[in-house]
């Protein structure tokens, strides 16, 4: 969906919501292509499905979203605690990390998305990832470096250049 319409975010998180009801186990459902196991420390889970991989923290409840129904994840749907995201396929149409305040959308790229309360923080490695709130808003494209913090509030979203210890702390929660 366009990040910069309401409607259409609205819409897919909806969209999201009835086909999450009819996966069975979450990330650990098989969907074709698509493997769940430990990374190779056994501290995390790694979900690889051919052209991503995603590296879940312990804890984290998170579910995979088949949104066309073909088999494979079109987005995971992020509850609490963290994802780390290896995307590369950017002639596919993206991969999304959905949050209770953000929609992060891939442009082929790394980026780490982190839930913790009421706000979910979204950090670009490599690349560039579109986030924009969850209820509605305008979105903003985020390029390596750059970070952006959202509550549920509806104010502007504001990019932010990371400071290496902010980053590197994000990042050690996954093993990089």
């Amino acid at each position: 969906p366009s990040m910069t319409s309401s409607t259409a975010v609205r819409a897919a998180l909806g969209l999201a919501a009835c086909f999450l009801a009819a996966l069975p186990g979450g990330a650990s459902a098989q969907m074709a292509g698509c493997q769940l196991g430990p990374t190779p420390d056994g501290r995390r889970q790694v979900l690889r499905c051919g052209d991503f991989n995603a590296v879940i923290e312990p804890g984290t409840d998170d579910r995979a979203v088949d949104a066309n129904r073909d088999g494979a994840p079109d987005a995971l749907q992020l509850a609490n605690r963290g994802v780390l995201v290896d995307y590369e396929s950017p002639g596919r149409r993206g991969f999304q990390i959905l949050t209770p305040h953000a929609i992060a959308a891939v442009r082929g790229t790394t980026w780490a998305v982190s839930v913790e309360g009421d706000r979910t923080s979204v950090f670009v490695v490599a690349g560039q990832v579109r986030v924009a709130r969850a209820a509605a808003g305008r979105g903003v494209l985020l390029r390596a470096g750059e970070g952006v913090d959202v509550d549920g509030g509806s104010g502007p979203l504001r990019v932010a250049t990371w400071s290496r210890e902010r980053a590197a702390a994000l990042l050690a929660r996954f093993g990089r």
